[in-house]
């Protein structure tokens, strides 16, 4: 892997300039501008990707398979080969908003396989409160939205990108409300548009607080009422399959763990949608639920996907704080809660807990500044006065319009004693969404042949340096049915081959080993997760430096060889396979994708801020892109399952 600052402009025009980078790989620093088989050149905003293609294929490493590559034979409709290798039109991994959106349009033309990690309403979509942002009023305009999201992005968004996405929301949200999601309406009938931090205008769409739960619950019921869609859940995707055609890597399904049987299943299909989610959990508290563990991600960079932006790590500025509660929870969470941006946005106040407000000290827009400056500020504050959590306070408002507009949040927080429409509510910054991800472009389509991202584990250049509230679920929206007609085109010229299911050795589940030698694993394993994740905290947190990027980045490489010759040690081999294990290595090779990329901007921009570097450089006003080589001298979770060597 080798780590690059692209230059030029905001629309993304690169150079051969390097900053240094630490592969997912490989523990070994690169430096300069030529690079042993990881060459870099032009790349541009949306034709990025082609080019991309033409410089990076050349030297990628052939896969085993190479010399067994063939056209495939046609496959009219799903398979089911010996219950563990299964044939569709299309595979899309995930069942959040933009996996079940671009399901229902694809499967006008082929079967379709939504693979889903748990229950398919368990996403970040489930979980997003605030709403979607669109222009919808009058009043507002495309140029406005755009403009507030580039500010919000630190000047590092993708201009054509943030254009498109603008342009095309609202007609986004009329299809979802076709599709029968309910969001909430005025007394003049229209509907009701809340206003976030970084927007200029009143633009959010919501369903009260819960406006994910809503369109997840439209979009789960036309899904189940497809014919052509199949939903596979509790089936835990491992490992992208994908051979070389020439230069071309390519994509030709998934490798899944379905956690309820232990059996292993692969995915054979003419088109893949990668829309798996974000990785909050390199860290020790996050809004998002158990899933998201980087795993799309992961799999992506080890299938040699261009990886951008992996600095970019927002954190919410408002997740609950559970020890300033009247009531303590009986157990620590799973996942922080949640209290939306549009709390603030009505009119909430932040206060130190000696009640003095505090944010009109850090920013002129006070409690309406981006979510990068608040929670800066917020943790600020929390290290000056020694404190765990600061005070929100939407109290002064009336109590009927509080409750109308966050029923779920008063709800939640009157079962630990804390009336809000009376109290001010305690809060904390919480890990809550990755700006970074796979590199793609204004049709989802990445590097790889076949592979398309959509969602929080793409990098569209929508968010830049730090994302503009409520652009998550618009974004999402946007590039799911962005990439729908690319894929019925690649779908539509390709073909499949029932021995394509061949070509790669299968995972193997670890019943060899017995249940002590899993038990202690599984212990250990859960044991090198929380250290992981006191080291993100500690190290590669909201306020960084270099010399705790550098301690970060070797405490995680001696983490991970330990944790790899302790699986070694109890009798695991590389092409083994289980939920937490393979969990652990996505969760290592997105840290080391974060700290990577971190070391490589030296400057302070958006969700990126270092001591050592506290200013804007203009010149630095480039996306960081981290470009695939050989992992065959790399650590267990650099390596795709089936290029392992054993051990």
């Amino acid at each position: 892997m080798t780590t690059a600052v692209a230059a030029g402009s905001s629309k993304l025009h690169f150079r051969e300039t390097v900053c240094r980078g630490q592969s997912c790989g490989q523990a070994s620093w690169v430096s300069g501008v030529t690079f042993k088989g990881c060459p870099q050149k032009g790349l541009s905003g949306s034709s990025w990707v082609s080019k991309v293609l033409q410089i990076q294929r050349r030297n990628f490493p052939q896969s085993s398979i190479n010399d067994n590559w063939k056209p495939l034979r046609a496959v009219s409709a799903s398979y089911l080969k010996d219950g563990s290798v299964k044939y569709f039109d299309f595979a899309v991994i995930g069942s959040g908003v933009a996996g079940l959106r671009y399901a229902l349009e694809v499967a006008k033309h082929g079967s379709v396989a939504v693979i889903t990690k748990a229950e398919p309403h368990e996403s970040n979509t489930n979980y997003a409160q605030g709403g979607v942002s669109a222009v919808l009023c009058p009043l507002d305009s495309v140029e406005s939205h755009m403009r507030d999201t580039i500010i919000a992005g630190a000047y590092l968004c993708d201009e054509e990108t943030v254009r498109v996405v603008c342009t095309e929301g609202p007609d986004r949200i009329r299809e979802l409300i076709a599709m029968g999601a309910s969001f909430d309406h005025g007394e003049d009938g229209n509907l009701h548009l809340a206003r976030e931090g970084g927007h200029s205008h009143h633009r959010i769409v919501h369903a009260a607080d819960m406006t994910g739960r809503e369109i997840e619950r439209a979009l789960l019921e036309a899904v189940v009422n497809d014919p052509n869609i199949f939903m596979f859940e509790h089936h835990f995707a491992i490992d992208l399959l994908t051979s070389q055609d020439g230069s071309d890597t390519v994509c030709h399904g998934v490798d899944t763990l379905n956690t309820e049987t232990q059996e292993v299943v692969r995915f054979i299909a003419k088109v893949i949608l990668l829309a798996s989610g974000g990785a909050g959990h390199i860290y020790p508290t996050t809004t998002n639920p158990l899933v998201a563990t980087g795993d799309g991600i992961a799999m992506a960079h080890r299938a040699q996907a261009v990886i951008s932006n992996m600095e970019f790590v927002q954190f919410h500025p408002t997740a609950l704080a559970d020890e300033g509660l009247p009531i303590t929870p009986a157990k620590t969470r799973e996942n922080a809660f949640l209290i939306t941006e549009a709390v603030r946005g009505d009119g909430g106040i932040l206060y130190n807990l000696s009640m003095e407000r505090f944010m009109p000290l850090y920013d002129e827009r006070a409690e309406l500044a981006p979510r990068d400056v608040v929670a800066r500020s917020i943790d600020d504050q929390l290290k000056k006065r020694n404190e765990k959590y600061v005070l929100l306070d939407i109290s002064h408002k009336p109590r009927e319009k509080i409750l109308s507009h966050f029923p779920n949040i008063a709800a939640e927080c009157l079962k630990y004693g804390l009336d809000i429409t009376r109290q001010p509510i305690p809060v904390v910054p919480a890990a809550h969404y990755m700006c970074g991800g796979v590199r793609a472009g204004l049709q989802g389509e990445t590097n790889v042949r076949g592979l398309y991202v959509a969602g929080e584990v793409a990098c569209t250049g929508l968010h830049g340096a730090n994302r503009l509230a409520s652009n998550s679920l618009l974004e999402a929206l946007v590039f799911a049915r962005r990439a729908v007609q690319p894929s019925i085109d690649h779908m539509s010229n390709s073909t499949l081959d029932l021995s394509a299911s061949n070509w790669w050795a299968e995972p193997v589940v670890p019943t060899s080993l017995g249940s002590n030698i899993m038990n202690d694993v599984l212990s250990g394993t859960r044991k090198v997760r929380k250290e992981l994740q006191s080291i993100m905290w500690k190290y590669v947190g909201i306020v960084r430096s270099t010399r705790r990027l550098k301690t970060a980045e070797q405490r995680i490489a001696e983490l991970e060889a330990k944790w790899e010759q302790y699986l070694f040690q109890q009798g695991w081999e590389p092409t083994m396979v289980g939920l937490e294990a393979c969990e652990m290595r996505n969760l290592f090779c997105c840290a080391k994708l974060v700290v990577s990329s971190a070391l490589a901007r030296h400057e302070s921009r958006g969700l990126h801020y270092t001591i050592d570097f506290p200013h804007l450089v203009e010149s630095k006003r480039l996306p960081t892109v981290i470009f695939p080589c050989s992992p065959m001298n790399g650590t267990w979770s650099s390596r795709q399952l089936h290029n392992q060597h054993i051990h």
